[in-house]
């Protein structure tokens, strides 16, 4: 197979010159030479492992090659970063979609503009317009992470045509779409391309190459084994090129005969979006589940396995089988690897056994050499790539992966197989090894139910295909019957998909369900527990809503709501800061030198500054530590805690230096039973609010906390984001410690160390997520006077300090417990 001509220099939108890519020595890509030209639309072909996603990450700056020149339009580019990949128009969908599932669909779109594309494309109405673009008829406000994996593929495709690319890189777009999502993507290709933008198509479906590219390269094992004009080359030749090998025949021969015994019988499956599916798999037969997506054909899987309540009978051979024993006797195979398929912290080897441990040990001590060997057998079968079985999982390709899937549920010899989508995003040659496990485990009397949304995968594999929509059994299609014509007919002429149904009914209950679903619900059970607290504590206690002990709880709360403030911005990022306590009470040792009654204005200016200095400078050196030193948050502030703390008693043994009565007055002026200092305080977390939805940097912050891989994806630079965060973090600690400086009058470095506990409580109260990504500051500064009400009631209710940590305690229990339940699944749509 030779290489057609070169185009001309000014046709050529980015090319590339011997690239190689190395990972510890190994060679991921090797000398690679390839040009994408505007208007034509490239495929890449190649197994997993090929390196094809290394070389679209070098692309789009994600990597950066260790040999090589990438020249776009004519100039050569230094060094590639996202940012640059960006502002030169190179927009990419990746595999596993850059979608960040804590924030919302508009600010998930927002934060892939560049900021000259921002200014043109922020308003409501032209971000429904990319969504529309792509077939996606959803709220804006909708959390990312309530969609579905094939509403996120559309929506990461909606991010890179929204940059109006010059080289477009889809990178196995339509591993989890329908017959229609697929028609409106190759629909908006061809646009693309049509209006010269070059694009980059990566695919394991050899159909799909016919009906889109005009150009194909093949990688294996990190090189270019060829090139070709698409009309030019054979799907034979090509399968040789991928796979190194010729393949007879994509999918095994079907069952010979039609055995008379049921294997696996349903009937009156209802509930989660089910209505009465009934079905019989005779024994030896596979049994395929079709329809456009969202149409409860998950749902049906989860069911199968026992992963979704249900009612109706499943009988497995005659027996009648319950949620409970469906558990133990189905493998499942999620469509979602990364969400249900691997334990992401676990090796390819743990991976691959943690659902079979029991079959590789004698009197419950587990044979070593016995798992091995097991493993060592089904990852020959699957021609599983990885460097080794101790090997992270994250470490393998995405095919590779969903191999690893695979292979757990053979290893756990189960009844039934129920498979959702298992080729997705798995090369032509894994692909096939598959189909041959599936029939041979079918043939060996194991009942097979596989969902895809391959019409010719479920009609070259299955000996029975069912067609649903709205929940319910539309069409069954057997023997002959199973044809790509008939699966697709009958998905998209039922009346109407549940879908969309799910997306125009309920407004109401909708804009609810957003809301319960948003950082800021939990503002509201905060204030109505602080106001029904206060009423009832008045009611034994009349003093307690004086205003003077109003005053006095908001003085104190506003101390801790600074702290906590910056606490939240830690926690955002998915880190912690241990060092605010200490570094509050440190802050205002500094002072009490310079504070005082017997220094100038310009001494005690002085001291304030060098207090912003002081928290600036370890704010710097936390984020330096995490970001540079590869110190964890808890290791780096925690040592900064111990560092910190070790100063304060170096610089005063004993309480000393006494605090100016004239700062203190002013510091605590109030205004009515409002501390002044609290008004600020309410001032500056609504400006942060705003901040943190309607801006970049607000965007990034929630962004590099969600996710830190998709951020990086999106052009967000992740270190500068950690370190301003810790610095941001410390400056408002500065702002509580000169809050409590007012409060306590003298250089005490025993005071401040009770705060690092007390802003978490206040986070916590708040509701923002320890895991990062989500959170509020206005719940913030509502858990901040909560708890500083909770310890006044204690004192007013005459209690010992014991119920004050109970009181904590059970707050935080119940605050946890709420906002999990209200969080927790999914909204169903």
């Amino acid at each position: 197979m030779s290489e057609t001509h070169m185009s001309a220099e000014s046709d050529v939108t980015i090319r590339l010159v011997g690239i190689s890519k190395y990972f510890s020595g190994v060679p991921a890509l090797r000398d690679v030479s390839v040009e994408f030209r505007q208007g034509e639309v490239h495929a890449i072909l190649g197994e997993n492992g090929a390196g094809k996603s290394t070389l679209m990450n070098i692309i789009s700056g994600t990597l950066q090659p260790s040999e090589g020149d990438i020249i776009f339009e004519g100039q050569p580019i230094k060094q590639m970063t996202p940012e640059i990949a960006a502002s030169n128009g190179i927009g990419i969908c990746f595999q596993h979609p850059a979608i960040l599932d804590d924030l919302s669909i508009e600010e998930n779109l927002l934060v892939a503009l560049s900021a000259s594309a921002l200014s043109e494309q922020r308003s409501p109405a032209a971000l429904r317009q990319m969504l529309e673009t792509v077939g996606l008829d959803l709220p804006l406000r909708m959390r990312a992470g309530e969609m579905t994996v094939a509403e996120k593929h559309l929506l990461e495709i909606g991010k890179a045509l929204a940059v109006r690319p010059r080289l477009l890189i889809l990178d196995e777009p339509t591993a989890s779409l329908d017959q229609d999502a697929t028609e409106t993507l190759f629909s908006l290709v061809r646009k693309a391309a049509a209006e010269g933008t070059a694009v980059v198509y990566i695919t394991h479906r050899l159909g799909e190459i016919r009906q889109i590219a005009q150009r194909v390269t093949v990688l294996r094992d990190g090189k270019v084994r060829g090139g070709s004009l698409v009309r030019e080359i054979g799907d034979a030749e090509l399968v040789g090129l991928i796979v190194g090998r010729t393949l007879e025949a994509a999918f095994p021969p079907k069952a010979a005969g039609l055995s008379q015994e049921i294997g696996l019988s349903v009937a009156g499956l209802s509930g989660g979006g089910l209505t009465n599916v009934c079905f019989d798999l005779p024994r030896g037969q596979i049994i395929g589940v079709a329809g456009v997506a969202g149409n409860g054909q998950a749902t049906l899987m989860r069911a199968m396995a026992g992963l979704q309540a249900s009612q109706g009978t499943i009988e497995l051979r005659g027996q009648a089988l319950s949620q409970a024993a469906l558990l133990e006797a189905a493998a499942f195979m999620p469509s979602d690897r990364h969400r249900e398929g691997v334990a992401s912290g676990l090796t390819v080897r743990e991976n691959a056994t943690f659902s079979a441990l029991e079959k590789f040990a004698s009197g419950g001590i587990m044979s070593r050499k016995k798992e091995h060997e097991k493993v060592s057998e089904i990852f020959g079968e699957l021609a599983v790539k990885t460097p080794s079985m101790d090997a992270p999982i994250l470490s393998l390709s995405g095919g590779n992966q969903q191999k690893v899937v695979m292979s757990r549920a053979m290893l756990s010899e189960p009844g039934l197989v129920v498979a959702d989508e298992p080729t997705q995003g798995v090369d032509v040659g894994a692909r096939f090894e598959i189909y041959r496990i599936l029939r041979d485990v079918c043939d060996a009397g194991t009942p097979v139910i596989v969902n895809s949304s391959d019409a010719v995968e479920l009609q070259g594999l299955c000996d029975k295909v069912i067609v649903m929509s709205r929940g319910h059994v539309v069409a069954t299609l057997e023997g002959e019957e199973v044809t790509e014509e008939r699966i697709v007919a009958a998905a998209v002429n039922s009346e109407t998909h549940d879908h969309a149904d799910a997306v125009k009914s309920g407004g109401h209950m909708k804009r609810l369900r957003h809301f319960m679903q948003s950082d800021n619900a939990p503002v509201v059970p905060l204030a109505i527990v602080a106001v029904l607290l206060g009423l009832y504590v008045n009611a034994q206690n009349e003093n307690f809503l004086s205003v003077y002990n109003i005053n006095n709880i908001f003085l104190l709360a506003t101390a801790l709501g600074f702290i906590a403030l910056g606490q939240t911005i830690a926690l955002l990022m998915g880190g912690i800061d241990l060092s605010v306590g200490p570094l509050a009470g440190f802050l205002v040792v500094v002072a009490s030198f310079f504070v005082t009654d017997d220094m100038s204005g310009t001494m005690v200016a002085v001291g304030f500054l060098i207090m912003l200095a002081g928290a600036v400078a370890i704010g710097t050196i936390n984020g330096v530590l995490i970001r540079y030193a590869n110190f964890t948050p808890i290791a780096a502030t925690l040592a900064m805690y111990i560092a910190i703390q070790g100063m304060s008693f170096l610089l005063r043994e004993n309480p000393d230096g006494y605090i100016s009565y004239a700062v203190t007055d002013w510091i605590n002026w109030q205004l009515g039973p409002f501390p002044v200092a609290f008004l600020v305080l309410v001032a500056i977390t609504l400006a942060g609010e705003y901040v943190l939805r309607n801006s970049r940097s607000g965007w990034r912050l929630r962004a590099v906390g969600s996710n830190e891989d998709a951020a990086r994806r999106v052009g967000i630079p992740i270190d500068i984001t950690y370190i301003a965060g810790y610095i941001a973090c410390s400056v408002l600690t500065g702002f509580g410690a000169v809050m409590l400086m007012a409060q306590i009058g003298v250089g005490d470095p025993r005071q401040g160390v009770n705060y690092t506990l007390s802003s978490i409580t206040a986070v916590v109260f708040g509701g923002s997520s320890l895991a990062g990504g989500r959170g509020t500051f206005i719940g913030t500064v509502l858990g901040a006077v909560l708890l500083t009400e909770v310890l006044s009631a204690v004192t007013f209710l005459n209690l010992s300090q014991t119920y004050q940590y109970f009181f904590q305690g059970v707050l935080i229990v119940v605050a946890a417990l709420i906002y999990s339940a209200v969080r927790g699944g999914r909204a169903a749509r």
